[in-house]
């Protein structure tokens, strides 16, 4: 059975930094792609970052492009998302996803397993 387990959401003021991790496990994650998506309230869930375990392709969303970057380590089959300069606009509900193929996906129903999401808060 295929478990993610987000961690290190918070509250941090704009300018700062956070990072997340989501531990996966239940099966091998070779030929998957990970993604990060994030739900503030009110909204509907946006693509946040996605990296291909395989080969490490990443792609980001333009909002967060230059501030986030994903990543990955094989060892702890785990996948980072490093957020720096972060903005009040970056507080949402983060979940991490994992999704069968080596593609990139920036739409949340192509993937299959979700996390529980992390709450982060960006004060002004």
């Amino acid at each position: 059975q295929v478990q993610l387990v987000e961690s290190g959401g918070g509250l941090v003021q704009a300018g700062g930094s956070l990072r997340l991790s989501c531990a996966a496990s239940g099966r091998t994650f070779i030929s998957y792609a990970m993604g990060w998506f994030r739900q503030a309230p009110g909204k509907e869930r946006e693509f946040v970052a996605t990296i291909i375990w395989s080969n490490g392709l990443t792609a980001y969303a333009d909002s967060v492009k230059g501030r986030f970057a994903i990543s990955r380590d094989n060892a702890k089959n785990t996948v980072y998302l490093q957020m720096n300069s972060l903005k009040p606009e970056d507080t949402a509900v983060y979940y991490c996803a994992a999704r069968r193929g080596v593609i990139i996906s920036r739409r949340s129903y192509e993937y299959d397993y979700w996390g529980q999401g992390t709450q982060v808060t960006v004060s002004s």
